[in-house]
């Protein structure tokens, strides 16, 4: 990809000069613009995009009436701080109002890490309790208190002490099953590890589980039907709060506006983010009044949660997924790129496996189907290459194995053939 003359490596240069090598490893691509579901760098090459930023961008990039709103809001206000405005009150209705009626009151933060953080000093303030359930492979943030709870090594490993009453359990990884086990015959015995693991760990101060309704960061890892209804109707038994964490998978990615939808979640907390601004930063904590009452005045909120410009923008992608029937397309692509993929895996061995809903999804690689040892290099790989012929891909997971596929919603079938043609062609090369 290395060319002495472009743009691109002039700012790769100041990227190395000017940056710390702590941000996540990405092809050699300098963005220019986006629209839509492709991107042009800076020398003016054009990609399909598979990646929407990281699951942000919903709407597909650049969206004009997304643009228009934020630019007229920010020729009008951009923060009042905790001053009410009808920005922000609007869309508090909007989204109190597409939820299920119990999640009453929503509160407007800037980042999914920082809905995470609010949403375990509510727990705990809410139980005065402080243990939390959380799982392996699980990623809620960079932040302390998300970042106890993470159970990705890397996220967690030279930072001790961590805060305390993080409980780690399995998550359903049924292509790599800690118990060898085979799902539905299993059973889903991972629920009652769930409950002897607890029993040991917990001293007696259980305040909360959180989960997501699929993992992202560990390798887009999806739960068999009906283990997060059990992991709720569990949590119930044990008085225990139950946060979900759907700062990913909400705005139509899974093909429903909400990844509750999916078996009827009701979960006591709410997080979103990501798509909920479809790249305009905003999150937000959505709750119970009986759980959120708890706090006195000033004991949550945030200086940027909330501003106008934010909420002017989240109130135009939710205008946008509603009149261009994002939701729907995201579940009718989705089947149909998925149905592509799994082609994919037919022909080449080097993929052993393909999961996923709607818009999002993992493609992961292994040396050998039989053994399903992980191939890292063989992700990296097929991502600088895919990147190479026009195809803007990027890979993750606890092995860093699993290539993402998660493009902006508003892709099309004639995009998904031609991204699925790059993909087949990078594949028969290797």
């Amino acid at each position: 990809m290395s060319n002495p003359c472009s743009k691109t490596n002039e700012f790769l240069e100041m990227s190395r000069k000017y940056e710390p090598g702590c941000m996540n490893w990405q092809a050699p691509v300098v963005w220019d613009h986006a629209r839509g579901a492709e991107i042009w760098d800076v020398d003016g090459k054009s990609y399909i995009d598979w990646t929407s930023g990281v699951l942000v961008a919903n709407v597909g990039h650049a969206h004009p009436r997304l643009a228009e709103a934020v630019g007229v809001q920010a020729s009008r206000l951009l923060n009042p701080f905790d001053f009410p405005t009808p920005e922000r009150l609007r869309l508090a209705q909007k989204i109190v109002e597409s939820l299920p009626a119990h999640l009453d009151k929503v509160i407007f933060v800037t980042t999914g890490s920082e809905a995470a953080d609010a949403a375990l000093r509510l727990v705990k303030r809410y139980t005065n309790k402080y243990e939390i359930v959380s799982f392996w492979g699980g990623f809620h943030g960079r932040t302390f208190g998300p970042m106890s709870l993470s159970g990705i090594p890397k996220i967690r490993r030279n930072y001790g002490p961590l805060v305390p009453g993080a409980i780690l359990v399995p998550y359903p990884y049924c292509y790599r099953c800690p118990f060898g086990k085979t799902h539905p015959e299993c059973g889903l015995s991972c629920l009652d590890f769930i409950d002897e693991s607890v029993r040991i760990q917990s001293s007696g101060s259980l305040a909360a589980v959180i989960v997501e309704p699929y993992q992202g960061t560990a390798g887009f890892i999806f739960p068999p039907p009906g283990f997060l209804k059990k992991l709720e109707t569990w949590a119930r038994k044990k008085g225990l709060v139950f946060i979900l964490d759907e700062v990913q998978a909400s705005y139509g990615r899974t093909g429903t506006m909400w990844a509750l939808e999916h078996e009827g979640l009701e979960p006591d907390v709410l997080l979103l983010g990501k798509g909920i601004g479809s790249g305009v930063p905003i999150a937000a904590v959505v709750t119970r009044s009986e759980i959120i009452s708890c706090l006195e005045s000033g004991e949550l909120s945030s200086t940027m949660g909330g501003n106008p410009l934010s909420c002017a923008g989240a109130l135009a992608v939710f205008d946008i997924i509603e009149t261009e029937g994002l939701v729907e397309k995201a579940a009718k692509n989705g089947a149909y790129l998925k149905e592509k993929l799994l082609g994919l895996a037919a022909k080449h061995a080097v993929i052993g496996d393909v999961r996923g809903l709607g818009l999002v999804m993992g493609i992961e690689f292994v040396k050998d189907r039989a053994t399903k040892a992980p191939a890292p290099d063989v992700a990296k790989q097929v991502v600088l290459r895919c990147v190479e012929n026009g195809l803007m891909v990027g890979k993750l997971g606890t092995h860093g194995n699993v290539m993402r596929v998660a493009p902006p919603l508003v892709i099309t079938p004639e995009l998904i053939d031609r991204s699925v043609s790059i993909l087949d062609k990078v594949l028969s090369g290797l």
